[in-house]
């Protein structure tokens, strides 16, 4: 019987989004909340995973993140000034939506399970607010 389980991290973060048309191109931080979501099957003990070990897939990537500014590495303005004043920043490829920040965790955890794993699919909700969140998943 396929089982779901589930584990929320929470962390600190800025951003920006420069091609937004609002305020959200604006230096800004949030809240963040991730859920990782993992379905497979249960072994003989009824586990799925154990959730010591489901943190352990993607607590250093939150550890990373918290209280950073996570910044595209186009937008070249910020990045400048972030790195003239030795500010903790991690520089990525992409433009920094909640959506792209799902994606991230998602492909972060799929890398690090275990080669014999129980998981056969693997969802990351990241909540940018606490009404508003991004959700993607992947099949394994």
């Amino acid at each position: 019987m396929q089982t779901t389980i589930s584990k929320q991290f929470r962390w600190e973060m800025g951003h920006r989004l420069p091609f937004h048309a609002g305020l959200c191109k604006n230096l800004h931080g949030h809240s963040y909340e991730a859920h990782v979501i993992l379905t497979g099957e249960p072994d003989d003990h009824g586990m799925v995973m154990d959730y010591f070990d489901m943190k352990l897939l993607i607590q250093n990537k939150i550890d990373e993140l918290d209280h950073c500014f996570l910044c595209d590495t186009s937008d070249t303005i910020v990045r400048a000034f972030l790195e003239t004043h030795s500010m903790k920043t991690v520089i990525v490829d992409f433009p920094t939506t909640a959506e792209n920040i799902a994606r991230m965790l998602l492909e972060h955890v799929v890398s690090q399970l275990p080669h014999a794993h129980r998981v056969n699919e693997v969802r990351v909700r990241v909540y940018e607010t606490e009404k508003t969140y991004a959700e993607v998943e992947s099949s394994l």
